[in-house]
Formats: C-alpha cells, sequence, structure tokens
C-alpha cells in the first residue's frame, strides 16, 4: 500500500484539496486576500484555500510537531522589489492560523508537545485521510531512484582499454591530453659560431 512518501505530492495535495471542500469552509473574504507580502496579487484559483489546507496537512504530517512561524517560512518566498535585491518574506500568519483552526476544529491536527518541540501533530482521522489518498494514487519513482534502477538494468561495460574502440578525431578537435600519443623531442639545432651561416 503506497505512503504519502510514495506518491506524487502534487497529486495527493489535489486530491485532499477535494476531500477538505466536505470538510472546512473558507472564510467570505479569502477571495479578496494575498498569500503574503511579496505577493502582488491574490491567488487565481477559487479553491486556493482547500489546497493550502492540503499542503498544511501534508506538512504536518511530515513534520509535525510543527507551529505557526514554520509554516509561514515554508509558504513565504522572494519579493520583487523592482532595481533592489530580493528579500525573502514569511507568508501570511493570518491564512495559516485559520487553517490550523479549521484543521482542529475538524479533527484532523491537535496541539501536542513532544519533548522540546510543541505544536500541530496529526490525529489518527488525518493520517487515515491521507493513507486513504495516497493509496488510491500511483506510485510515484523519484528521478534519482528511476536513474539508480536504471544502471541496475544495464549490461556490465568492460573498462579494459584493450576492449575499447577508438575515438574518431574529427578537424578542428584534439583527442583528451590523455590519449594523445606522446610526441618525440625534436632534436635542438646546433650553436652557430661567429662568422657561419
Amino acid at each position: 500500500m503506497a505512503t504519502i512518501y510514495d506518491v506524487n505530492p502534487n497529486d495527493l495535495i489535489e486530491k485532499v484539496a477535494k476531500e477538505l471542500e466536505k470538510e472546512l469552509k473558507a472564510p467570505e473574504w479569502a477571495p479578496f486576500v494575498k498569500t503574503g507580502v511579496h505577493k502582488e496579487r491574490p491567488p487565481t484559483r477559487d479553491d486556493w484555500w482547500y489546497v493550502r489546507a492540503a499542503a498544511v496537512l501534508r506538512t504536518i504530517e511530515r513534520m509535525g510537531p510543527i507551529g505557526t512561524s514554520k509554516l509561514r517560512g515554508k509558504y513565504g518566498g522572494k519579493e520583487n522589489r523592482g532595481h533592489k535585491t530580493e528579500h525573502t518574506f514569511k507568508g501570511s500568519g493570518s491564512i495559516i492560523r485559520k487553517i490550523l483552526q479549521e484543521l482542529d476544529q475538524a479533527g484532523f491536527t491537535k496541539q501536542a508537545e513532544v519533548g522540546v518541540h510543541k505544536g500541530r501533530v496529526i490525529t489518527p482521522k488525518g493520517v487515515s485521510l491521507l493513507s486513504r489518498v495516497a493509496s488510491e494514487l500511483p506510485v510515484h519513482v523519484h528521478r534519482d531512484k528511476a536513474l539508480h534502477l536504471d544502471e541496475e538494468r544495464r549490461p556490465e561495460q568492460h573498462t579494459n582499454p584493450a576492449q575499447q574502440r577508438p575515438r574518431p578525431q574529427t578537424a578542428g578537435h584534439q583527442a583528451p591530453a590523455g590519449d594523445r600519443p606522446k610526441q618525440e623531442a625534436k632534436p635542438k639545432p646546433l650553436p652557430k659560431k661567429d662568422g657561419q651561416q
């Protein structure tokens, strides 16, 4: 059975957002608000509130216990300041707080303290939702794993120099320094004596 780590995160967030639309309610000011001071305009998607809530839920599952401050850093970005250097700004804390409160009321998350860390952790209901949606999605093969699997499938290549074919030389290009034949040193001319030509 696939877990949240085995599937494509974008596909998982999109499907969880559809599920959260039944449980959560976006505030009436959601269509007009920016998601941070670094943004110039509000989101263009109508369901952005539920997509952000699904992304926050997945982040809590992966990194919990986690608080508003770290989530603000995760959903922040660089502000375009014209000719001046870009600066990184945190995302909107109000949006994240409201989403966390809604997830708490729906029973997907709760406040907890684990050792010295305190913040939101996911509840069994939240784990169940993410696991159920992840099991419906195809397993996503990461690029690094795909390259590793591809190398395992290739037949062994011999590195014996005698079995390697010589590289063709093209005009204007020289072979690498290690492949060049050594040139014999030219004999130096004898020094000329005065009066000889």
